[in-house]
């Protein structure tokens, strides 16, 4: 059996203190993400995030080479859980440097490297993820979305045009680019069904429409694609070879979000806030809280298990893990939260408890299970790979 060392490093203390200061100067009390109804915050995150590059701490566990800090993936997930714990001050920025970035660094051309890896590393580019589809969200590998050859003679020269559907795009409207995934093979097995494109978001053909949430504005969103052109400079990796690089890229991502350290944080605060009332909080309360930080030591384990494997391109499960651990606290501790504080839980706004985010952290936790694959599939990539049938 393999065991690890959980102790994240000498400089994981200091590294946690030097985030929250800069947290504490330059993002605003109450500040609970990018996709509000004011686009303050969403130029909050844009400056936020040019200061954390310029601090060399964006793009921190990234080569220098690429515009990183050149540390190590244990300083990256002390700035992943910072960031989480205080509603994620990166806003949509988390996604490049989480996934498209390491993907294109794996996979990408010197070309596609070259152009798109110092522009996340810096701060300057959103990136949006077309995966889902009305009719295939939970088995990517049947999405319906075709990208059709172009022909010699066409406008792309051998290149490909897109059509079709997706949906709850996340930070569509705000991004600049989009890694899409299509059909380009729709006779062969299904792993070799997809192809990844990296498509700027002003290419002709594309509409992008919001959907109306419970998440807030700006976060879900349908993306139409009509003949979208697409290049040979754009296929990320080879064609036929998206599912594989797809899977690899959800592993970065289910181990990116940390939403434990966001629960943690909201107990931790809540605590505070409730001073001596906590003695006359029911003693049934008080074992869920206990329970509730148990099962969030267990989840932050989970997670630091996933990112000591997170280079072995067939530890997934480990991901998949961490996910279902994570999700499910997110929801535990959002309804905790709100037996705690009653009626009280459902004001928003600064003279809220928390200025509103325990309201904030209930709505978002309904999708958690839904959100980065469903807790459904989680489950079965975690079983097929104990009955060893997840190569």
């Amino acid at each position: 059996m393999t065991t690890m060392d959980y102790d994240l490093g000498d400089d994981a203390a200091e590294l946690r203190t030097r985030l929250r200061q800069l947290i504490a100067n330059h993002v605003p009390a109450g500040f609970l993400g990018a996709c509000t109804d004011d686009p303050q915050d969403l130029a909050t995150t844009e400056s936020f995030c040019k200061l954390l590059a310029a601090e060399g701490l964006l793009a921190l566990a990234w080569p220098k080479e690429h515009g990183g800090g050149g540390g190590s993936i244990w300083q990256q997930t002390v700035l992943r859980e910072e960031m989480w714990a205080h509603h994620e001050p990166r806003g949509p920025q988390y996604m490049g440097i989480n996934w498209v970035g390491p993907a294109i660094m794996r996979y990408g051309t010197a070309a596609q490297r070259a152009k798109h890896l110092s522009a996340i590393a810096a701060g300057e580019v959103v990136w949006c993820q077309g995966f889902s589809e009305p009719e295939a969200g939970t088995d990517l590998a049947s999405l319906r979305t075709r990208a059709l050859p172009d022909g010699p003679n066409g406008p792309t020269g051998t290149g490909w045009r897109i059509t079709g559907q997706k949906v709850w795009t996340s930070y569509a409207q705000m991004a600049s680019w989009c890694v899409l995934a299509a059909c380009t093979h729709p006779d062969a097995p299904k792993p070799k069904r997809l192809t990844l494109f990296l498509i700027p978001m002003d290419r002709p053909g594309i509409t992008v429409r919001p959907i109306p949430s419970m998440l807030g504005p700006h976060h879900l969103n349908e993306m139409f694609l009509d003949g979208v052109p697409a290049f040979p400079g754009d296929v990320l990796g080879e064609p036929g070879d998206g599912w594989r690089i797809m899977r690899e890229a959800l592993a970065f991502e289910r181990v990116g979000i940390a939403r434990y350290a966001r629960c943690e944080s909201l107990l931790h605060r809540l605590r505070t806030e409730l001073g001596d009332d906590w003695d006359r909080l029911p003693e049934s309360i008080r074992i869920r809280w206990v329970r509730a930080l148990v099962d969030l030591r267990v989840a932050r384990l989970l997670a630091y298990r996933a990112v000591s494997l997170q280079e072995d391109p067939q530890a997934g499960a480990a991901a998949s893990a961490a996910r279902i651990a994570t999700t499910t606290c997110d929801q535990q501790v959002a309804e905790l939260l709100f037996d705690v504080l009653g009626p009280a839980a459902l004001d928003s706004g600064v003279t809220a408890p928390l200025h509103g985010a325990i309201e904030d952290h209930w709505r978002y936790a309904q999708a958690a299970t839904v959100a980065s694959g469903t807790i459904e599939v989680q489950r079965m990539l975690v079983a097929r790979d104990v009955l060893g049938e997840n190569r």
